[in-house]
């Protein structure tokens, strides 16, 4: 019964933060629902909303170390962070709204943590490795952050099975035949993870810098 809870617990949060990356102009009130739904219970409720935090992930089954291509072109594995903790996080450079929102929040956390920032990282993997080239999301990333890092699949890299290991779930839409021009349907926010690689906390999309910050000094 307990194994049934928490598969039930982790599909509700893929579910609940599958992002709609569809232009503003056409479906803001899909991309804006997280934001509204905090706007509604903030009202009167401004303390309890700076004292929410993440969802505690530490007994679930899910994450694990993988090895991607950075900026640079080369390997990087999410275990040659150990020692630090790291806030990760899915999404592509053509995402027209929540994937620059969250990593504006996140370079705004670490501005929070002042100088325990030095003991954080920001990961930022693409979930479209089509468009999505090293160079590319290497690019994208420091643009929010010149620390922070972006990833990709190439080669024999397996996506789906990073995907799997962290309950992401996504897929194209508007997608024309034979046409590049597409938006991706993605699942939203960050999982925190320890010093030993561990996931640690979610922290789901909309969360405010220093409820993040908060949640990261936890695990200092």
């Amino acid at each position: 019964m307990l194994s049934v809870t928490r598969t039930f617990l982790l599909s509700a949060i893929a579910l609940a933060t599958l992002a709609a990356c569809h232009p503003k102009e056409e479906a803001k009130e899909a991309s804006s629902a997280p934001a509204a739904s905090a706007a509604s219970a903030a009202s009167g409720e401004s303390t309890a909303k700076a004292q929410a935090r993440g969802t505690d992930m530490r007994k679930e089954d899910i994450g694990g170390d993988f090895t991607l291509t950075d900026g640079d072109g080369k390997p990087f594995s999410l275990s040659d962070l150990k020692g630090k903790v790291v806030i990760l996080s899915f999404g592509y450079t053509h995402c027209p709204d929540v994937c620059p929102t969250e990593l504006l929040t996140y370079s705004d956390t670490l501005k929070q943590l002042g100088d325990q920032a030095k003991d954080v990282k920001v990961v930022f993997v693409s979930i479209d490795p089509e468009r999505d080239t090293p160079e590319v999301i290497g690019k994208y990333a420091k643009q929010f952050n010149p620390d922070f890092i972006g990833l990709t699949a190439t080669g024999d890299q397996s996506l789906p099975v990073i995907k799997q290991q962290y309950r992401v779930v996504s897929a194209k839409v508007n997608q024309k035949e034979d046409s590049e021009n597409y938006l991706v349907d993605h699942s939203s926010g960050a999982y925190l993870i320890d010093k030993n690689g561990e996931v640690a906390i979610f922290s789901p999309y909309g969360s405010e810098p220093e409820t993040i910050a908060a949640d990261v000094k936890t695990l200092l």
